[in-house]
């Protein structure tokens, strides 16, 4: 016996020693494993010749790992999203906790170092294996897969019961009706209900409903990051797209083109969130997408959206002249919406004649005269415009100046004695005054009307609880961007960490600003018709940071990361 032990390694000389397996077992069970191309633990288990606990306890012993009864486990502590569900049904294992850059995985067999490289690689974080019993895994894999599935379809909220849901003109329709009534008692419409609920408790700024040929998948846009944040049934997906669209008022019999609609979420008497909502023929069915619209976004005020104080003092002079242009740039996503709501709502007196057109109107405001496109029936952005100027208009703002004859008109009134608030879609401050050129605006115009450009971008906050202090070379810091009169501030750089407060290291969002105001110099620049290179040049001659100074500007401050800025900012 002696020899046919020496024979065997590993666990299975572990269990002949310890006297819960023969040696002719022992070696039949290898031979058996390697034939099948199973572990060694696997092929145990699902042949029933160890039982799951005794399992567990000799694995642990045998590979000098913790050993943990899920029983003890709250399943709700378990984090969401840290791993994909097709590698925890690959592998057997399940991430219990996690703390920073550690992952602490739950496994039945430590030896999968193949799972182990996966998953490490798939998250970016240290993975440490943590045994379990199996049974009490796969049990517990399911339970938490399955109740992810169904994102709760049973037992939801109570205070679903109290909301209202009304489409596009603020009434209830019998169609979407409220929570009250019997149609809404099916499970199709309070899960909807609780979704909707969810993206507005968790920060989301979208929701996305997504039909794929054998999956369905509702993901939300958390501080800019897209998370998955349910897997519904396939066969859930037609009804999931009908609801969102009767709640939206589209037509739900066309299916083959895309349709607009609006969504008004009723949570109280004083408090009412609107959804924008568009739907997009896919190859597997309808995709919904939701922009949530918290009108109390734009009431936070100027102090609140990041800016330096001297940008701030540049927004706040260019807002309070008689006439000219502000125009705010960046991708979408970018927080130019609230930013032109935040001037609006500042210039909003009972003694300003305010209209605005937009493609839709995102977010109503009081005392605003608000007006949705509508290309279809004839209302583009220049006839809203055209109207807006015979309407004795003191501020005007147009959603996007998209073409030519948009951004004529919008130049004519900011020429004539009216202030004019616009977006486009640019990558920089001097690239939006290009683009003027380029759509075919003169070169005069755009010099002699476009009082401030402000180009933005969103970035995530670095948690206040977790953040850490980094150590990074001198040499690194200004390659990165970072003057040598930065370097002799002592400045301290932090990175995330990770806790139960934030989300992989960062709560909430800030904004980043390069704000440049049209001098005399730039505006001799544009009317020679000079590049935007020549323009960023002056811009930053003449003080005007561009985005990638303002996010170091922010990094220095200990508000975000490294990381983060090179991700939305040039790292040049």
């Amino acid at each position: 016996m002696t020899n046919g032990v020496s024979n065997l390694s590993g666990l299975a000389k572990r269990l002949v020693q310890d006297g819960l397996l023969s040696e002719q077992s022992a070696q039949q069970a290898v031979l058996n494993s390697q034939k099948e191309q199973q572990p060694l633990i696997a092929h145990l288990l699902l042949n029933k010749l160890l039982k799951p606990a005794i399992a567990a306890m000799v694995v642990a012993q045998e590979f000098g790992d913790s050993l943990f009864d899920l029983d003890a486990l709250d399943p709700d502590a378990i984090p969401q999203g840290s791993l994909d569900e097709k590698l925890i049904r690959k592998y057997n294992c399940l991430p219990i906790f996690k703390r920073g850059n550690r992952l602490f995985l739950a496994v039945s067999d430590p030896s999968r170092f193949d799972a182990i490289d996966a998953i490490r690689f798939n998250t970016g974080l240290n993975v440490e294996t943590i045994i379990v019993e199996e049974d009490k895994l796969l049990k517990l894999i399911d339970r938490i897969l399955e109740g992810k599935n169904n994102s709760s379809m049973q037992g939801l909220d109570e205070d679903l019961d109290d909301i209202d849901i009304a489409g596009g003109d603020d009434k209830v329709s019998e169609e979407s009706g409220n929570t009250g009534n019997a149609e809404d008692d099916a499970p199709i419409v309070r899960y909807i209900n609780k979704i909707l609920l969810d993206g507005i408790k968790s920060g989301a700024s979208d929701l996305h409903f997504e039909p794929y040929e054998k999956s369905y998948r509702i993901r939300f846009r958390i501080d800019g990051v897209l998370r998955e944040i349910a897997k519904p049934p396939v066969t859930m997906a037609g009804k999931m797209a009908a609801r969102l669209k009767v709640m939206s008022q589209m037509d739900i019999s066309e299916r083959r083109i895309p349709q607009d609609g609006r969504i008004k979420l009723k949570l109280s008497k004083t408090r009412a969130i609107d959804f924008r909502v568009n739907s997009l023929p896919t190859l597997f069915g309808e995709k919904i997408c939701l922009r949530i619209l918290d009108p109390s976004s734009a009431m936070l005020g100027i102090d609140a959206l990041g800016y330096e104080a001297d940008q701030k003092a540049l927004f706040m002079a260019a807002l309070d002249k008689p006439q000219g242009m502000l125009l705010i740039t960046g991708p979408t996503g970018s927080g130019k919406t609230v930013s032109l709501y935040t001037g609006l709502n500042i210039l909003n007196t009972e003694e300003t004649n305010i209209s605005t057109a937009e493609d839709p109107v995102e977010i109503n405001l009081e005392g605003i005269n608000q007006v949705n496109v509508n290309v279809k029936v004839g209302l583009s952005f220049p006839v809203a415009l055209k109207a807006f100027l015979r309407q004795d208009p003191d501020i005007i703002m147009v959603g996007e100046i998209r073409d030519l004859e948009t951004a004529e008109i919008a130049v004519k009134a900011a020429q004539t004695g009216h202030m004019v608030l616009s977006t486009l879609h640019t990558n920089s401050a001097p690239e939006t005054l290009t683009r003027l050129r380029n759509m075919g605006v003169p070169s005069f115009n755009i010099a002699t009307s476009v009082n401030l450009v402000i180009a933005q971008r969103l970035a995530r906050r670095l948690c206040t609880t977790c953040k850490r202090p980094v150590d990074i070379p001198k040499q690194s810091l200004q390659e990165m961007g970072f003057t040598e009169a930065d370097l002799t501030t002592g400045f301290q750089v932090y990175e995330p960490v990770g806790c139960d407060q934030c989300r992989d290291g960062y709560k909430g969002r800030l904004g980043i600003y390069e704000v440049m105001k049209v001098t005399p110099a730039i505006a001799r620049i544009i009317m020679e018709d000079g590049n935007a290179i020549l323009i960023a040049d002056q811009s930053r001659k003449e003080g005007y940071p561009d985005l990638r100074r303002s996010g170091l500007v922010k990094v220095m401050s200990g508000m975000t990361s490294l990381q983060e800025i090179n991700r939305v900012t040039s790292g040049d």
